[in-house]
């Protein structure tokens, strides 16, 4: 079966040349076909530009928050149907509702957001007025105004529902319709949300497209209003980021790219403390949840070292008991990778880092399973690595899939050392109760790092957890996570629009904030 994409309101047939077949993680069955072979992608980004982008920027900011708030109840109404597709990607029922539900509560978070912070206008004054001579009536402020282009989203693969929805929500505020192009690993789930979507005449024409298959001619296509959003690999954000198109004409570019985050566990913290067993927990559920297929899990784990032998007995005891095999069978905690491609890229990864040290738990090699073949399908173990703290490799190689490095540390400077070398992440989380040390460090790790997460014992029972992005804060990083930002509430949403210095005097200005 060949997937279809949504181009100028109508599902659109490929042809069928190169194109790539994508198989069931769990049995390597057939799912679909994906080609973009002889789609009209210019006549999908001038129908974006000229219809999509007129009808959202029509509306109102509250206006545009009510389409949110329907598409959240549309999407949440057939939530089922991507539950049980999310099976075939190898995410248990507890992943799919991470990125199903996810996704529905970012919608419902900032439709929130905008009928609270934003007014019922189509445009933003930020003010107050600054005084910009000696008279009283020469004034500035900012006017934010939604841009005339689109939102090209190239999402990655472990958020097929979420990633596009987050996108989908800060776009629709900014008044900017968005053109989806899905990884081809997860495509068929993306198509599935997008079917849900245009099933209904919640979004106007134009303000919602899918691509599947790939969209490199498509960035010959950008114009200087338009934004390409990213989430995926570092080399390929690297790619884009040097576009010609894309520097010629200064086309704004978001990234969102994988990282090797860390969790640092404080000198204070002692092995028979409910705070150690909240970081073993923290570990173990950044590995397994979707398989450690997220942006944020927790790749590197810096430990001191009179605690290395408590902690990498923890961490393994835990992960013996977590259940691998067919995500759809019960008591399953833990399914397979999306691919077998994928399979192969994590054992590789694994091997480089554990060359500097041992596997404590887990083979790259053999996995025992539940009610699945582990040859057919992308099946990995719980993969628990003690290595060399000061070896490259744990600092610059990323096993996207189940699997985490213990690094001992010998003093504070030491870990804030190793972390460092990440050379910019996601997301990193604190340990401890110490208030000195966690505050000494914060202010060392926050230049490297998008988001911190600090964890004691007043908040390890309300912690949402070191892997959850927010609506509320920022998302992205620096360095080799990207340097974009997505989320931030409604800043994330301003970041969209165009922002200008308007010089007026006070009754032009005040003729500009009349709704």
């Amino acid at each position: 079966m060949l997937l279809e994409s949504y181009l100028q309101d109508t599902w659109v047939t490929p042809a069928d040349s190169d194109a790539t077949d994508v198989l069931d993680a769990v049995t390597s069955e057939s799912v679909c076909r994906v080609s973009s072979a002889g789609l009209d992608l210019a006549g999908a980004f001038d129908h974006a530009r000229r219809a999509g982008g007129p009808a959202l920027r029509a509306l109102t900011f509250h206006q545009r928050a009510d389409l949110l708030e329907a598409l959240a109840t549309v999407v949440r109404s057939r939530r089922e149907e991507l539950y049980a597709l999310s099976a075939r990607a190898g995410a248990t029922l507890n992943d799919a509702r991470y990125d199903v539900d996810g996704g529905i509560r970012v919608l419902r978070d900032y439709a929130a957001r905008a009928r609270a912070e934003l007014p019922d206008t189509s445009y933003l004054v930020e003010g107050p007025a600054e005084r910009l001579a000696r008279g009283e009536d020469f004034l500035g402020v900012h006017l934010v105004t939604p841009s005339p282009g689109l939102m090209l989203q190239v999402n990655a693969f472990n958020f097929p529902v979420w990633a596009p929805l987050e996108k989908l929500a800060q776009a629709v505020l900014a008044g900017m319709p968005s053109v989806v192009k899905p990884a081809t690993p997860t495509a068929y789930l993306t198509e599935h949300l997008v079917r849900i979507i245009t099933d209904t005449d919640v979004l106007p024409p134009g303000a919602v497209q899918l691509v599947a298959g790939s969209v490199r001619p498509a960035l010959d296509l950008l114009r200087e209003q338009d934004v390409l959003s990213f989430t995926g690999s570092a080399a390929t954000a690297e790619t884009l980021r040097t576009h010609s198109n894309l520097v010629a004409r200064s086309i704004r570019f978001n990234a969102e790219a994988d990282s090797v985050n860390a969790v640092v566990l404080a000198p204070d913290v002692t092995p028979d403390s409910p705070l150690f067993e909240a970081f073993v927990r923290e570990v173990v559920t950044e590995m397994t949840v979707k398989a450690g297929q997220k942006c944020t899990a927790i790749r590197r784990v810096l430990v001191p070292r009179e605690h290395e032998g408590a902690a990498l007995d923890a961490i393994a005891s835990r992960l013996a008991g977590v259940s691998i095999g067919n995500p759809a069978s019960e008591g399953v905690r833990m399914g397979p990778v999306v691919s077998l491609a994928q399979r192969e890229d994590v054992r590789r990864a694994v091997r480089a880092i554990a060359a500097s040290g041992r596997f404590v738990h887990g083979d790259p090699a053999k996995v025992r399973v539940v009610d699945a073949d582990p040859e057919r399908g992308a099946f990995l173990d719980t993969l628990l690595i003690s290595a060399d703290p000061d070896a490259a490799a744990p600092h610059e190689v990323e096993p996207f899939g189940p699997a985490a490095t213990v690094l001992a540390y010998r003093d504070t400077a030491h870990a804030t050392d190793l972390l460092a070398r990440g050379r910019g992440s996601l997301a990193a989380s604190l340990v401890g109760d110490d208030l000195a040390w966690t505050t000494a460090f914060v202010r060392d790790a926050a230049p490297w790092h998008g988001r911190l997460h600090l964890l004691d014992s007043t908040n390890l029972n309300q912690t949402t957890g070191h892997g959850s992005p927010l609506p509320a804060l920022r998302h992205g990083g620096p360095g080799r996570a990207g340097g974009g930002s997505e989320l931030a509430g409604i800043r994330g949403v301003v970041e969209l629009m165009q922002r200008t210095g308007v010089q007026a005097s006070r009754r032009m200005l005040a003729a500009l904030q009349s709704p």
